[in-house]
């Protein structure tokens, strides 16, 4: 009998349809009933997991609190579960409350983990609402969902009981598969995900830490032998897991690889289960580099579609410009924008990205006025605390030549053991992105909107950063909003690292370091407004037509409130 893996996932979501993801333990049909609409599925087949993705229709009129949905898995109810906390779908057809964060890590939730890792924040916020509460309109994770370079003690013994040897890390599909298992699984967690309609975005620890930082950082790890099994898997458990949910029933209609995937069902010719997952090594891997090969067997062509997936993410990795992981949204009078930092970068020395040219053009012209609110999400901050962001600006032209090839070479190295490859670090990218926005703001390109809103994270603490007025006009201002981490803190050392990179004064050192490079300023200015603030949090963004507010919380106490603007 099937049983649900993950989920359900309640995805993306409008005014007139809503999509449910799940994964099951075995082939099956799938059926989602809400109100008086009702959709079956059956399953496709990747790598020996299964899945499905169904589009809901919603009522004109919802009843108030929402429309109450189920799921069955061949015609038996297997959610909510018997006892458990019912779920509704709201049709979304403003954006008054979102909710954020990045950088979480599935770790136990016992007493030395909760010393070590601190509370894990979106599942106690899952817990309240459970409760009591009204629930946000929109969840956004916006990178490090999971961690496949930094695994949990028992992720690493479920690797270590099905290879010997290689990297203590997530390696094959299967052990990504397991990975996000653990990572949704937790009933509050997994009750909230089936509540709100959550938008993600990946960060390098979904696949590796400092993923795609240089051209020196790609040419080294292609000579890892465990690597190119690593980057082609993580990127399509990313498509399955994350990606698909992000795009539209138009959108996921239109796409060839969805197409082709959902054309595996698992089934025989006589309708039956086939193929198998191997649990003794992990797949690809060859004696030394992971314990043993042991290749998916035993489905014939057309069940399983996991080759058809790995060709695909294979392709995205070489060639980034063959796919768009970035996508818009226009909820009500706001837009919000989702910007891929990681994968479609540009690394060539000297003419670093990172957007390429294709995203470049498809920001442009997403990247407009005539909304209230412009949001924009990248896991990489674009507005860094000043020092920051002008010692990876100086970084970036070292490591491009600005002070000779030996200081290069140094360049290279120091800019991957600090991690120097946020937006600063990408200068050229930078100084486009902000004078887009700034064109924004300043009513330059269609009605200025009350306010342009940069969402991030990654950096394991957070604040608020505010560029000053636009010149030449505009009611607009810029503000980045950071929350990082969900639950990953800081060591004391980085700690304090980076609050003296914030004390005011910090950023005229930077700028000397830049000065030292020739590099020119930034072409718009900013400041920390508020924070840091080095907790565990998630934020809330809550929006009226003409003013927004932010608040980052704890699972226990509010850290801060800014009104924007």
């Amino acid at each position: 009998m099937a049983q649900l893996v993950i989920g359900p996932l309640l995805r993306h979501v409008d005014a007139a349809s809503a999509t449910v993801w799940v994964e099951t333990s075995e082939p099956c049909a799938v059926t989602v009933r809400a109100g008086d609409a009702t959709v079956t599925e059956r399953t496709f087949t990747v790598h020996g997991h299964h899945y499905a993705v169904l589009d809901v229709a919603l009522p004109e009129v919802p009843p108030p609190g929402g429309v109450p949905y189920t799921v069955e898995l061949d015609g038996a109810a297997v959610w909510p579960a018997p006892g458990g906390p019912a779920t509704a779908i709201r049709p979304l057809t403003r954006l008054r409350r979102l909710l954020f964060g990045t950088c979480r890590t599935a770790v136990p939730h016992d007493e030395p983990h909760a010393r070590t890792h601190g509370v894990d924040v979106l599942r106690a916020y899952g817990r309240r609402l459970m409760e009591s509460g009204e629930p946000p309109d929109l969840l956004i994770l916006l990178g490090d969902q999971v961690y496949a370079d930094e695994p949990s003690p028992d992720m690493k013994e479920f690797i270590a009981g099905r290879r010997s040897g290689g990297p203590e890390e997530v390696v094959d599909f299967d052990e990504y598969a397991e990975l996000y298992r653990r990572a949704w699984s937790d009933p509050a967690v997994r009750w909230l995900m089936a509540s709100v309609p959550t938008l993600m975005m990946f960060d390098d620890h979904d696949i590796r830490d400092d993923w795609n930082t240089s051209a020196a950082w790609r040419e080294e790890m292609a000579g890892v032998p465990w690597w190119r099994r690593r980057v082609v898997s993580g990127l399509g458990a990313y498509y399955l897991y994350q990606h698909l949910g992000n795009l539209t029933a138009g959108e996921r209609a239109s796409d060839p690889v969805f197409a082709a995937l959902r054309a595996h069902t698992g089934l025989g010719e006589n309708g039956g289960a086939t193929g198998e997952r191997g649990h003794g090594a992990a797949p690809g891997v060859e004696d030394g580099e992971g314990g043993g090969r042991t290749e998916f067997t035993g489905a014939p062509s057309g069940v399983d579609g996991g080759a058809v997936l790995d060709a695909f993410a294979e392709r995205a990795d070489a060639d980034p410009g063959s796919t768009r992981w970035s996508y818009r949204r226009d909820i009500g009078s706001s837009r919000l924008i989702m910007l891929d930092s990681r994968c479609g970068r540009v690394l060539t020395p000297g003419a670093r990205r990172i957007v390429n040219d294709a995203e470049r053009a498809w920001l442009e012209e997403a990247a407009t006025g005539g909304v209230d609110h412009l949001i924009v999400g990248s896991s990489l901050p674009v507005l860094l605390p000043p020092a920051i962001h002008h010692a990876e600006s100086w970084n970036e032209a070292v490591c491009d030549g600005a002070w000779g090839r030996r200081a290069a070479r140094w360049g290279e190295r120091l800019r991957r053991f600090l991690d120097l490859e946020h937006w600063a670090a990408f200068r050229a990218s930078f100084e486009h992105l902000a004078r887009l926005l700034a064109d924004v703001a300043g009513g330059r390109r269609g009605r200025a909107p009350a306010t342009v809103l940069l969402l991030s994270g990654d950096v394991h603490y957070s604040y608020l950063a505010s560029a000053r007025p636009p010149r030449g006009g505009g009611r607009s201002r810029i503000h980045q909003v950071v929350c990082s981490p969900i639950r990953n803190p800081l060591s004391r050392t980085l700690r304090l690292a980076n609050v003296a990179a914030c004390v005011p004064g910090a950023g005229a050192l930077g700028r000397l370091a830049a000065l030292a490079a020739r590099l020119p300023r930034p072409p718009i200015r900013w400041r920390l407004a508020a924070g840091p603030w080095f907790d565990n949090a998630l934020a809330t963004v809550d929006l009226t037509p003409d003013a927004a507010t932010v608040t980052w919380r704890t699972d226990e106490a509010e850290l801060g409130s800014v009104r924007l603007p």
